[in-house]
């Protein structure tokens, strides 16, 4: 059976400086050097052949750049056209005509359908992505799928 053992903090409550000397002793970073590898580049830059050893040549200096297009596939399942289709009809954003539920999924914001769910209606929805399952299981119940 295991002990319980008292955290160190707890014995030191209470003792105004835990056990560190006076209280100058132990204030910021400075005691240790700096954070992190602070002093890297003071004195001709020695300790940048440790870096180097380390992390290899390529730590210092920025590579390469970030693209601020926003690139990516938002889905949608079947199962949440179903559920949101009366939504989706005062929204505007689909309508009926004789029987066929017409949606287009770039309006609602989404770009590829899944197949998550079965459709209980037709659909004729119009999507840029889709998966072969979920285009199946339109075409079955009736509906169809148009490419942007």
């Amino acid at each position: 059976m295991t002990t319980h053992k008292r955290k160190k903090v707890v014995k030191y409550r209470g003792s105004h400086t835990h056990g560190g000397g006076a209280k100058k002793k132990r204030r910021g970073a400075g005691n240790r050097g700096g954070r992190g590898l602070a002093g890297s580049g003071k004195r001709a830059h020695h300790k940048k052949q440790l870096i180097f050893k380390l992390f290899g040549k390529d730590y210092f200096g920025k590579k390469g750049f970030h693209s601020l297009k926003k690139k990516g596939i938002k889905a949608v399942n079947i199962s949440f056209i179903e559920d949101n289709l009366e939504k989706f009809l005062l929204e505007k954003v689909a309508a009926e005509k004789n029987g066929v539920f017409e949606i287009i999924l770039e309006k609602m914001g989404y770009n590829k359908l899944l197949s998550s769910g079965n459709p209980t209606r037709k659909y004729k929805i119009h999507t840029k992505f889709v998966s072969k399952k979920a285009k199946e299981k339109i075409e079955s119940a009736g509906g169809e799928i148009v490419s942007i």
